[in-house]
């Protein structure tokens, strides 16, 4: 999917990528998975949001073009990875928070705890990254282009659950968490924060 897809709404990007597939390709290598868990953020207005305020610093890309990479790192530890959305000129990106690994899941278990059983390989956004093999030379690569790219879901109704944003100091309590009934999902959407259900 192109820019076309991603230049809409926050919200809206946000739950139509839940079913979607993310692919990570590096030379030989692929690896990628069914996305099951995003947040959205906007702009000024929206506490959460590392584009809050202006567009400066890390947060410059948040404001266009949409349909790129956004990688930031986190706690000294964990890359984070969002993909740009809204139109030209206002900010917002969707932050990927867990995929089903479907692809390439010997790839993604080099580092990963032993113990961890396949299915939460990428559950949460900073074990998601480490599974696609995402780091900040990802930061500004165009969907479109590669070597990230997201493919449409298969034409079926997925029922999509919502609740408040996770692991924020600063937030207004808007329900932009969004994700699918999957084993998949990190352990705060498992917990099924009340939030209200709908159809995508």
């Amino acid at each position: 999917m192109g820019r076309r897809f991603f230049a809409r709404g926050v919200v809206d990007v946000a739950t139509a990528l839940l079913g979607c597939y993310i692919v990570h390709t590096m030379d030989d290598v692929v690896v990628g998975g069914r996305i099951v868990e995003t947040e959205a953020y906007g702009g000024p207005g929206d506490p959460g949001s590392h584009a809050h305020r202006a567009p400066s610093g890390r947060a410059r890309i948040m404001f266009g073009p949409a349909g790129v990479v956004y990688v930031y790192f986190t706690y000294g530890m964990h890359h984070c990875m969002n993909l740009v959305a809204e139109h030209d000129g206002k900010a917002g990106a969707v932050l990927l928070r867990a995929i089903e690994p479907v692809w390439g899941i010997s790839v993604m278990r080099r580092g990963a705890p032993p113990a961890l059983k396949d299915h939460l390989l990428a559950s949460g956004p900073g074990r998601m990254c480490r599974a696609l093999r995402v780091d900040r030379d990802l930061n500004g690569a165009e969907v479109a282009r590669g070597p990230i790219t997201v493919h449409r879901r298969k034409r079926s109704a997925v029922e999509v659950h919502s609740g408040v944003r996770v692991g924020l100091s600063d937030d207004d309590g808007r329900e932009w968490r969004f994700w699918l009934n999957s084993p998949s999902v990190s352990a705060t959407a498992a917990l099924r924060t009340p939030g209200s259900g709908r159809r995508s």
